[in-house]
């Protein structure tokens, strides 16, 4: 009986491991996202992605159509990663409804400097360059913004039941108010590199909403 020798592998050079679907999906959609929020959307290339990620651009096309549909997935993901993150602090039932919109801005503060204030928000990015953008982008970044204003309006309503803020407020028009200034703010933050913009508008939104009638 004989046995057979494995052939020695090259050092330096790993074994091939079998990358599953859902991996090589995931890596892409990561890694796109987290160059969306740098920069934007057209300036971004495809090769720029593979190379970084380390995927041959022929299974690039198995999971995506084109360069469109991959933005439309990476424009569904960053909302669903962001609602979350909205739920979490604005659900968040240990503090009173005013002090989560707080939080929730202090934590965004935090984020944006770990990254030395480089990335943003995807979806404002993208809402910026809206006119070079394919058809149906206009009405997915909406709907997205319009999602976050319903998350805030509750909160805010949370307040208006507290008494936190009067009764007369209209809660629907300042959580428009406020993702309308943030996305200013951000943009402002990302220019100064430092979060005093953010600061400066939650703090004018607070007094605002605390003062509508």
């Amino acid at each position: 009986m004989t046995t057979q020798t494995p052939t020695p592998r090259k050092p330096g050079r790993p074994p091939k491991v079998p990358r599953e679907q859902y991996d090589t999906r995931e890596l892409l959609v990561r890694c796109g996202t987290e160059i969306l929020t740098e920069q934007g959307f057209s300036a971004t290339g495809i090769d720029m992605i593979l190379k970084r990620v380390g995927v041959p651009k022929g299974s690039f096309y198995h999971y995506f159509a084109s360069k469109d549909a991959y933005g439309r997935a990476l424009l569904d993901n960053y909302a669903d990663y962001f609602a979350r993150k909205l739920d979490r602090w604005l659900l968040d039932e240990s503090m009173s409804p005013l002090e989560r919109v707080l939080a929730f801005s202090e934590d965004a503060q935090v984020g944006m400097a770990k990254y030395e204030f480089k990335r943003g928000c995807l979806v404002g990015n993208l809402g910026q360059e809206i006119t070079v953008l394919p058809e149906g982008y206009r009405e997915a970044i909406e709907a997205v913004f319009l999602s976050w204003q319903q998350r805030l309006s509750t909160c805010l309503k949370a307040a208006q039941t507290a008494g936190d803020i009067p009764k007369g407020a209209n809660c629907d028009e300042l959580a428009a108010f406020f993702w309308i200034g943030w996305e200013g703010a951000v943009l402002r933050a990302r220019l100064l590199r430092n979060a005093q913009p953010m600061r400066t508008f939650v703090s004018g939104f607070l007094k605002t909403a605390f003062f509508s009638c």
